[in-house]
């Protein structure tokens, strides 16, 4: 039988910085919630004060996870130890597993205006943190779209009305941007053996019949559908994925299975096995 999801409780985030500064407003990975398995971390950033942004992330490691970054307005330009290089401009994304290992930096490329978009890290499988390091870029036009009467929906990863999204090679997760027309209802379905969030991008509407607004991030319980009604602009980003249900070690950039892994992967990294290919 199925059966819709509901709302298991709403988080509006805390304010933090990261990189050299950058100021954002983490939902997963505080004290509210450390993790929604596979989800380790998101992050949001939506400022217009240069200053709030401008420092970026310089070069950083990480290893045994992945990351997608989704950018809204801005642009941010990505460089890494692999000779990985892009620019993420608006409307694009980009997919990066560091499996192994890689050094990389994240760093705006405009001196004012708005920036605006969302990093979310994605744990892996033991049987997949130390796989060979891989990006894709994503830009605007790589994206498929679905229409129906009641949404329009860009599909970044997973697959939606039978459209497959433009990322290759990662994680199996759906990551839906979705416009719902003001009054319209839309039924989204997801997998019910996956966990699910909705991140409300911009306006007001219903997630599973409950009234959100503009910075919420519903996390959804059990189901395998999500109930979306459109308000005033609404729009919403769903993400799920399939738990990966295994021990968690994680000590900032590096996320594996155990603490003995963590401590080789800083001795990893003191000894240069990011800087090069496996």
């Amino acid at each position: 039988m199925k059966s819709a999801r509901k709302i298991h409780h709403i988080l509006k985030g805390q304010e933090t910085s990261d990189g050299a500064g950058v100021k954002l407003r983490r939902y997963i990975g505080t004290r509210d919630l450390m993790a929604h398995d596979p989800f380790l971390m998101l992050d949001a950033f939506y400022s217009d004060d240069p200053d709030s942004y401008l420092a970026g992330f310089p070069n950083h490691p990480h290893r045994g996870f992945e990351t997608v970054t989704y950018l809204i307005q801005g642009k941010m330009e990505h460089n890494d130890s692999r000779g990985n290089r892009g620019l993420l401009e608006p409307g694009g994304a980009q997919f990066m597993r560091a499996g192994s290992g890689i050094i990389h930096s994240e760093m705006p490329r405009q001196e004012n205006g708005m920036m605006w978009g969302y990093q979310l890290w994605v744990n892996l499988p033991g049987s997949l943190k130390m796989s060979e390091p891989h990006y894709q870029d994503l830009q605007k036009g790589d994206i498929p779209l679905v229409q129906t009467g009641a949404y329009e929906a860009k599909i970044l990863s997973g697959t939606l009305e039978g459209v497959t999204g433009g990322a290759k090679g990662f994680y199996e997760i759906d990551y839906f941007d979705i416009e719902v027309k003001d009054g319209q209802s839309a039924e989204i379905p997801v997998a019910a053996d996956k966990s699910a969030f909705v991140i409300v991008v911009a306006g007001t509407g219903d997630v599973a019949g409950e009234k959100v607004v503009r910075g919420d991030l519903p996390i959804l319980t059990s189901g395998d559908s999500i109930e979306l009604k459109g308000g005033e602009n609404f729009r919403v980003i769903v993400v799920a994925g399939a738990p990966i249900k295994e021990p968690v070690a994680r000590y900032g950039p590096f996320v594996m299975n155990t603490a003995e892994e963590i401590q080789q992967a800083f001795e990893d990294y003191q000894a240069g096995k990011f800087s090069k290919a496996s």
